[in-house]
């Protein structure tokens, strides 16, 4: 039966290192998240929401030429966000990792797509974003282990609905030993919760994952509904070891968009960025192509996966999500505001 793989997050899929900075000290509330691939990964994307902020998501069209990418960064910041990818992109540059265009040992042009949350003025300060240092910070602190949930990374500053978001992880491992995983970033417009307080995605539980979580008693935490339009975007990445084509690992990603869905009601708003990045670890091995029709059932097994991994990993995000004050007040945490949700029947 599938089970979490070790740390029930991302990096239990093999090649998949997840390094993450963040500032809660006001005026600061953010924070990168960076995900690693020393060997390099296949890579695909799908973007949902109607305002995204991306960079370098063009050369992962199954039409265009790109070999594949080296890391992955989802940062707050908004569009200013943008620029923590400089810093990984010089990180990687002293590490010799990249696309090679020369003989020298660093001659070499990472290859670094990024995706950002809006979560700008979040802890006061308009001004107090991350920088291209950040990004730096975030892979040189990249490890295969535990990653850190709720207010670290890009989930600092996140929020959703009218409760704290933030960053969350999840696993599934068959009985093969193929590994899927999902970090994801969730700063919605919508909610993960419904009019029981109950989280949308907890059902997607492996074993008693969640098995803690009651109904809670508690009315829902009053305040705006939300962040203001523009003010949101969940962004994720979905990875696997089961060898993927270009076009697979974008398959992959459109699917992983169902279990957004599942665990966040509205969802791909115009005032949403919603972008999903999907990732493919092996290399030296055939690659998987939604063309070949011997592939479907395996395929369709690991879609499938991703989906689910996302949910749960929504779940996780908001589990750990720790309360926080801001300049328009506190944003509770889901432990705060529905105590009972963990109280034994």
């Amino acid at each position: 039966m599938p089970k979490p793989g070790p740390h029930n997050a991302i990096t239990d899929v093999p090649g998949v290192r997840v390094g993450q900075v963040e500032r809660t000290d006001a005026p600061y509330l953010t924070g990168t998240t960076v995900v690693h691939f020393p060997g390099t990964a296949i890579a695909g994307v799908d973007v949902r929401g109607g305002a995204p902020g991306t960079r370098e998501t063009d050369l992962l069209d199954p039409v265009n030429s790109n070999p594949g990418v080296n890391a992955i960064v989802l940062s707050g910041g908004s569009a200013y966000g943008l620029d923590t990818a400089g810093g990984v992109m010089a990180w990687l540059e002293e590490q010799g990792q990249g696309i090679r265009v020369g003989a020298g040992e660093r001659e070499v042009v990472p290859i670094v797509p990024t995706a950002v949350i809006f979560d700008l003025g979040r802890g006061g300060g308009f001004q107090a974003r991350p920088t291209a240092d950040w990004g730096r910070q975030a892979i040189e602190a990249a490890t295969d282990g535990t990653v850190a949930q709720g207010n670290h990374g890009a989930g600092a500053g996140a929020r959703t609905g009218r409760l704290k978001g933030g960053v969350g992880t999840a696993s599934i491992r068959f009985d093969d030993g193929t590994t899927v995983g999902a970090l994801v970033i969730v700063n919605a417009v919508g909610s993960t919760v419904d009019h029981q307080g109950r989280l949308y995605g907890d059902r997607f539980g492996l074993a008693d994952e969640f098995g803690q979580l009651r109904t809670p008693t508690e009315p829902p935490p009053e305040g705006p509904a939300g962040p203001l339009p523009g003010m949101n975007t969940v962004i994720a990445v979905i990875a696997t070891d089961v060898p993927l084509d270009k076009a697979a690992a974008q398959r992959m990603a459109m699917v992983a968009h169902d279990g957004l869905a599942r665990a966040i009601d509205p969802i791909h708003t115009l005032v949403d960025g919603d972008a999903i990045f999907a990732v493919s670890t092996t290399t030296g091995a055939p690659r998987l192509s939604v063309t070949e029709p011997t592939a479907l059932i395996q395929l369709e097994t690991v879609f499938a996966a991703g989906a689910q991994a996302l949910s749960r990993a929504i779940v996780h995000g908001v589990l750990a999500a720790e309360s926080v004050e801001t300049p328009t007040g506190r944003l509770p945490g889901y432990r705060d505001a529905y105590p009972s949700a963990f109280t034994a029947s």
